[in-house]
């Protein structure tokens, strides 16, 4: 495969969408706010505010107990916008460019597998259904609904035919989740969970296991220590956890026993936060990872990006 074509279309990507974000956010820029890196909050906007976010997200699996030496590693630009209808009931949509990459050793030759493109597209919606405020602080409980839609690549194929799905860009199927967030702001500290499901569905004969997660994050105030006026931005300490069970996938009808399991990640990270943009940055590590058979295992994942409102 091409892989510097491929790294050329990231990049021209990547470049497209910050030009995109830097000509709209720069007229009427809102305050930003501090929130989790690796899930979203309950944290919402004025009535017909948005957000745009963007992330680089590179996901390395290196551990295989197969003993063909499996090594897969995805990258994908997340570009996020959503649009506050009003202060309780939020639309926000996710499409990500990915580019994965699968080496593999099989009968002592060393064979590569990869595929790149637009992923699939999330679209749901947030509303808040409780909220309470107090001088410099509030609390805010809401639930979220939505559908993943298959508008990424699913048979993408090398000349060994087609490609793993996972590998593939896309799934090819329409694929349901929901869940409910909970967020807890002060001026010193924030604190986010989020429990979701996801429900997979069948395409092209394979269907990926159902996914359920339990997410936490606790964003606190590292500078300036004391509130003082004349200060451009704030730098926070972050540290979130990501609880990911993944039930067995498909194939034909059939369970896959070396696929699915348990995962928790441990993700710290730093957010520079000012009253128009965020910056930030996380490292996902694994702490435990309870998989299924020779189920490849995670290696670590790096997420960086920005965030503004407007």
């Amino acid at each position: 495969m091409n892989r510097p074509g491929k790294w050329k279309q990231l990049f021209h990507y990547t470049r497209i969408v910050s030009i995109v974000v830097v000509i709209s956010a720069a007229g009427w820029m809102r305050e930003a706010q501090s929130g989790p890196i690796t899930f979203n909050s309950a944290i919402g906007l004025a009535e017909d505010e948005f957000v745009l976010r963007e992330q680089y997200v590179l996901n390395r699996s290196g551990d295989d107990p197969s003993g063909t030496d499996r090594e897969r590693t995805s990258q994908a630009v997340i570009s996020v916008l959503g649009y506050a209808f009003n202060s309780d009931f939020m639309l926000i949509g996710v499409l990500p460019y990915i580019d994965n990459d699968l080496d593999i050793t099989t009968l002592g030759t060393r064979q590569n597998s990869s595929a790149s493109g637009i992923g699939d597209f999330r679209l749901f919606g947030r509303h808040t259904i409780f909220r309470r405020n107090w001088p410099g602080g509030t609390f805010r409980i809401s639930p979220f609904v939505g559908i993943e839609m298959p508008t990424g690549q699913d048979d993408d194929h090398d000349a060994l035919g087609r490609l793993p799905a996972s590998v593939q860009v896309g799934s090819g199927s329409w694929d349901p989740f929901g869940g409910i967030v909970l967020t807890y702001q002060t001026l010193d500290f924030e604190v986010d969970t989020a429990v979701s499901y996801q429900k997979n569905t069948e395409a092209n004969d394979f269907e990926f296991g159902d996914v359920v997660r339990f997410d936490a994050s606790l964003q606190y105030r590292l500078w300036p220590r004391e509130l003082t006026g004349g200060v451009p931005g704030f730098l926070y300490g972050v540290i979130e956890s990501n609880l990911i069970y993944k039930d067995k996938n498909q194939l034909a009808g059939f369970d896959d026993s070396n696929s699915g399991g348990t995962t928790l990640f441990l993700a710290p990270g730093l957010q520079y936060v000012t009253r128009r943009w965020v910056v930030e940055t996380a490292v996902q590590l694994p702490v435990i990872q309870n998989l299924n058979g020779t189920a490849l295992e995670n290696d670590y994942v790096i997420r960086a990006g920005f965030r503004v409102n407007f």
